[in-house]
């Protein structure tokens, strides 16, 4: 099942607006005092959930989590072996889609494209993604298959990533798609924010990753591969990403009443 962690519009009180402003003036100030948290649906890791990428998440400070409007979602397959969380998460356990011993065949993939695509119809419109692990490969691959138009093309364009512990279809250790086949042609564009590990077994293909983003932003950490807590210079790091968000998201909705106007 999935969960849902959905919040209100964050407001502020703001003072009356002159009856000589116009009316696009006085909806672009309310604008600039009302401001939207950015949606952000999160993919868990290899024969994990929702439920337990949650919990993980919520190491982080409420001066991370008060910003996001964070929606935790299933995969569509069930687990298929031993999960690594056993005796410290409880089941069910999911997968995304399903591969080889070796990760270099897929199948289910374009079931899990249907599936992601059918739940951001029905309960977006999402912003961005936030992925670990098993969860942050299918992220990093999106918004490539995405602007080619080989998958999510009936929901709008995904604005930003949040990756944990990721790497890439096609790299050292991974195969690739076809469907994906193009997905790193090119670098992604959209502002990105990458957890990498000291001790994490993924941690070189990480940061290889990072080469397929224009502007990544990198917390690294000294944990394996976990979601880890912030500290002080990752939670700064992290907050000004959210903050460039927030940035990003104002922008557009005052373009967009000014063409409405």
């Amino acid at each position: 099942m999935a969960l849902h962690k959905l919040s209100p519009l964050r407001s502020t009180n703001y003072p009356a607006v002159p009856k000589y402003l116009s009316r696009r003036t006085k909806t672009l100030k309310v604008k600039m005092e009302i401001r939207e948290k950015p949606r952000v649906l999160c993919l868990h890791g290899y024969r994990t959930s929702g439920q337990i990428l949650q919990k993980q998440i919520e190491r982080w400070p409420e001066a991370v989590l008060g910003k996001l409007d964070l929606v935790f979602l299933d995969g569509p397959c069930p687990a298929r072996g031993k999960s690594d969380v056993e005796g410290f998460y409880d089941p069910p356990y999911f997968e995304w889609y399903y591969c080889n011993e070796d990760f270099t065949e897929y199948y289910n993939f374009e079931e899990c494209l249907a599936y992601l695509e059918d739940y951001m119809i029905k309960h977006g419109p999402f912003d961005g993604l936030l992925g670990f692990s098993q969860g942050a490969i299918l992220s990093a691959v999106l918004p490539g298959m995405q602007m080619e138009g080989v998958a999510l093309t009936k929901v709008p364009l995904i604005k930003f990533l949040i990756i944990v512990s990721g790497t890439k279809f096609g790299g050292y250790k991974f195969g690739l798609p076809k469907l994906a086949a193009n997905a790193f042609a090119s670098p992604v564009k959209l502002p990105s924010l990458h957890f990498i590990g000291e001790r994490d077994f993924l941690k070189e293909q990480g940061i290889a990753l990072l080469e397929s983003f224009e502007d990544p932003t990198v917390i690294y950490h000294n944990r394996g591969h976990t979601v880890p807590r912030l500290d002080e210079k990752g939670l700064e790091t992290m907050l000004g990403f959210i903050e460039k968000i927030e940035k990003m998201q104002l922008q557009e909705k005052n373009r967009e009443e000014l063409c409405l106007d």
